[in-house]
């Protein structure tokens, strides 16, 4: 299969391969104050900061300082088991793929921009040509050629200088921060599984997992006027995050010892009722299984989070309730509602960040992130000086 003009752009070869890549030591310090410094994961299970070129716009790009990148699962995942399905960790690899930054050079070609633009970033970056029926029909985010930004083997966003295309940029308004500018990652991945979902307004809803994502859902599922709401989650601290967010939510805290029926009954109980749709953002076997139990007739259990494959689900419940199981891939065209749902006030998405380090401090920040007993929602790397 011949390589598209994104995989020849993001061809990670180029940076790893340049004279001016390097991996920084405990000891190293980068060669100036504006050296294009990044966080790479490699195939050794390792995350480093390392110091690479400065890339230069061609046509139809932009030249951007990236101001703010929050640090995904994937990438805690990518660091620490060296794969996601067959996204498998070869090499040194960029991570970060939740970023927001400034335009500070433009390519031949680009008029849309200027220098100073503030944007939110999509890093999901399809082929977009006639002969991709994915592309063609709308659904770019099955595009096989897509280049996503920092799953193997193409580098991330979290790094101070990235070339990215002009096209795939969405301005951020003046009344928004580069925090929530790259908070709108996470968001578009909420805001597909629920409209996928067909949650409408005043139905029951479940809410499986209270991370960034499952929070960023629970905020979702209320502005779309689900009423009731439930959340579950293995950690008290992030459910009382939850019920600051909304405080109208249900809590339930999930006991691995109790079977999927088990749990299911003690959700049922804290919402009063049978949920209408499920948004299962954990992508854990028995959350799925858990929130299969807690669905009326003819419910839909959306299924947000990723997991191991394969797995098991209760097939006959599934069945002769008319239960429908779905699946989200990222998303497609959500960036603009997630923007205007921010700056117009209808979901405050920046509580979800709990600790900021500076792009120096990255190796800090991914050990917050990756550490439960820290407590961390959202970890954000920023660049703001």
């Amino acid at each position: 299969m011949a390589c598209t003009h994104n995989q020849r752009l993001y061809d990670p070869k180029q940076v790893n391969t340049s004279p001016e890549f390097r991996v920084l030591g405990p000891n190293d310090t980068p060669s100036s104050k504006d050296a294009n410094i990044a966080a790479f994961y490699n195939e050794k299970r390792e995350i480093n900061l390392v110091e690479k070129p400065k890339p230069k716009p061609g046509p139809g790009q932009v030249l951007l300082h990236i101001r703010a990148t929050g640090i995904c699962g994937s990438d805690i995942h990518f660091w620490r088991h060296g794969r996601i399905g067959n996204m498998i960790v070869t090499d040194e690899c960029g991570s970060g793929h939740e970023s927001a930054g400034e335009v500070v050079e433009l390519g031949e070609g680009v008029t849309e921009w200027k220098v100073g633009d503030r944007v939110a970033i999509e890093v999901g970056i399809p082929c977009f040509q006639p002969s991709c029926e994915q592309c063609r029909t709308g659904k770019y985010n099955g595009c096989p050629h897509v280049v996503f930004l920092s799953a193997p083997p193409y580098h991330g966003t979290l790094t101070r200088w990235h070339v990215h295309p002009a096209q795939w940029l969405h301005r951020i308004p003046d009344n928004m921060s580069y925090e929530e500018g790259a908070l709108c990652e996470p968001l578009t991945v909420a805001l597909s599984g629920l409209e996928a979902s067909g949650l409408r307004l005043g139905e029951p809803a479940l809410v499986c997992g209270a991370g960034p994502i499952g929070l960023a859902a629970l905020l979702s599922a209320r502005a779309a006027g689900a009423a009731p709401i439930v959340i579950t989650d293995l950690f008290q601290n992030r459910l009382d995050t939850a019920k600051a967010l909304v405080p109208n939510v249900r809590t339930v805290l999930v006991d691995p010892a109790l079977s999927p029926e088990d749990q299911a009954m003690k959700i049922k109980e804290a919402v009063g009722l049978k949920v209408k749709v499920a948004l299962e953002c954990t992508g854990f076997e028995g959350s799925i299984s858990t929130a299969a139990y807690c669905i009326k007739f003819g419910g839909t259990l959306m299924v947000i989070g990723v997991g191991k494959s394969p797995q098991t689900y209760p097939f006959m419940h599934l069945s002769l309730n008319e239960i429908t199981l779905k699946f989200i891939n990222r998303y497609v065209d959500q960036y603009p509602k997630a923007i205007r749902l921010i700056s117009e006030g209808v979901i405050d998405i920046k509580p979800l960040i709990t600790h900021r380090f500076k792009l120096e401090d990255a190796m800090a920040a991914f050990q917050v992130a990756a550490d439960p007993k820290q407590g961390a929602i959202k970890v954000q790397i920023q660049d703001l000086d």
